[in-house]
């Protein structure tokens, strides 16, 4: 979920430095500075999950998980940003003369929000493709069990795949590793069950 602060520009030097101190993390929009607001539980929920079974998964490989903490900076836009999961295969390539950002993820999940989603399928879609190593795209709606993948081809073409249900298991296939829904969305009550309960 992101918050606009007042409109002003700023350089990137200047986001940097206003970063390392900043109590809450910031997007940075080539110029813009859009602050980041909390996320909702599900949210929080469904980031560790696929985090915690990554980071099983991949133990060992030659391929790291990163939650939102990390920074991604993509430089054709001009744009910081920070994915909910990344996974980084090889070696870890940050931007120069940093150790808090990286420019080199494969695979990019975002958990989706209210306010964000459009801007996620599109927009910031169109941002990570300009990452040349960048090949799996996994969107995740907290409010059912409902998972959008894109998965780059050879030919340089993105293949859609949209999994949806309980029962069905997601395959990441820029990592090799297969996760089921009820893994994703293990402790995840929905908004219609949370007014079950409730009533």
């Amino acid at each position: 979920m992101l918050v606009q602060t007042k409109q002003k520009f700023y350089t990137l030097d200047e986001y940097l430095e206003l970063e390392e101190n900043a109590e809450f993390r910031n997007e940075y929009r080539d110029g813009e500075i859009v602050q980041m607001s909390g996320g909702t539980i599900n949210h929080s929920r469904i980031i560790g999950n696929i985090y915690a079974f990554l980071k099983s998964a991949l133990r060992g490989k030659n391929a790291r998980p990163f939650m939102s903490d990390l920074r991604l900076w993509i430089p054709r836009y001009r744009r910081g940003t920070y994915p909910d999961v990344m996974v980084v295969q090889g070696e870890l390539v940050c931007t120069e003369g940093r150790k808090d950002e990286i420019v080199n993820p494969v695979l990019i999940v975002e958990v989706l929000s209210k306010s964000t989603k459009d801007f996620d399928r599109e927009d910031k879609f169109r941002f990570y493709r300009s990452i040349p190593e960048f090949r799996e795209y996994v969107l995740v709606n907290p409010s059912e069990f409902l998972v959008t993948q894109y998965i780059k081809r050879e030919s340089n073409q993105w293949l859609f795949q949209e999994y949806e249900g309980e029962a069905a298991t997601v395959s990441f296939a820029s990592v090799g590793f297969k996760i089921s829904m009820s893994e994703i969305y293990a402790k995840v009550v929905f908004e219609t069950q949370e007014t079950e309960v409730q009533a």
